[in-house]
């Protein structure tokens, strides 16, 4: 079981504005799993909170549907997939289990995708003056399909007019993947040309870019050159030759 300690800095932030000055500062959390995985024979799930802080923390949770648009994240509402209780309160070095059920059935051929947003609420305390920072976390929820599911991965790169290099990664599979880092390297070169740390999701039949910068110490690749790719992923390690195109 992967645990994630979410601290404000890590989950981001929303800043609730109340009157007077001063900041009171949320908890830490521990989100335990960090992602959930459904399916025909295993509708149902289970995720535990922790707080590990001296005051209890107050949460809202909603789930909604996960679709891509351009490399870009979209999220609309959903019923398919319910998650209770939706509104709780986790004790000072208490636990909350939240339960996770699927209400339809999963598609045939491919594997669907929500997020769980589980938003802090803030005090009420109405003495309270100040500014509230509050957490937001946010989980992933896919839904394998009837028929085996993985990713289907397709490299690309080309050289921007500004010099730069576009990596890109088109997802042709039924199952999403994560990068969860990559280096790119020259052929026969020990080093790599860059090295990129990502935490990027590429759901099936997305896409997404990454642009690299490169300067006149570390120019980018020239056209024709054929680039080694590693790439750790969720999937496991990727091993791939990318050629740089127009």
């Amino acid at each position: 079981m992967l645990t994630r300690v979410l601290t404000q800095a890590a989950c981001g932030l929303l800043l609730l504005l109340l009157t007077g000055a001063g900041v009171v500062s949320a908890a830490s959390v521990a989100v335990s799993p960090v992602r959930a995985t459904l399916s025909a024979s295993e509708p149902l799930g289970a995720i535990t909170l922790h707080n590990a802080g001296t005051e209890p923390v107050s949460m809202q949770l909603e789930v909604l549907n996960w679709s891509q648009e351009a490399g870009k994240d979209v999220f609309t509402p959903t019923r398919e997939v319910l998650a209770n209780p939706p509104i709780f309160t986790v004790p000072a070095g208490g636990s909350q289990l939240v339960r996770i059920g699927l209400r339809r059935a999963p598609d045939a051929q491919r594997e669907l995708t929500y997020r769980i947003f589980l938003q802090e609420l803030p005090p009420s305390d109405p003495d309270l003056q100040g500014a509230a920072m509050t957490m937001r976390i946010s989980l992933p929820v896919f839904v394998l399909p009837e028929v085996d599911a993985k990713p289907a991965l397709r490299w690309q790169a080309a050289r921007t007019p500004q010099g730069a290099l576009k990596l890109s990664l088109t997802n042709n599979g039924n199952a999403h993947i994560q990068i969860a880092n990559f280096k790119l390297s020259l052929p026969g070169s020990a080093q790599p040309w860059v090295t990129k740390q990502s935490s990027e999701y590429v759901l099936p039949g997305q896409s997404r870019d990454w642009t690299l910068p490169a300067n006149s110490e570390n120019p980018a690749p020239p056209l024709g050159v054929t680039l080694q790719l590693f790439a750790q992923t969720d999937a496991g390690d990727i091993e791939a030759e990318v050629l740089v195109a127009n």
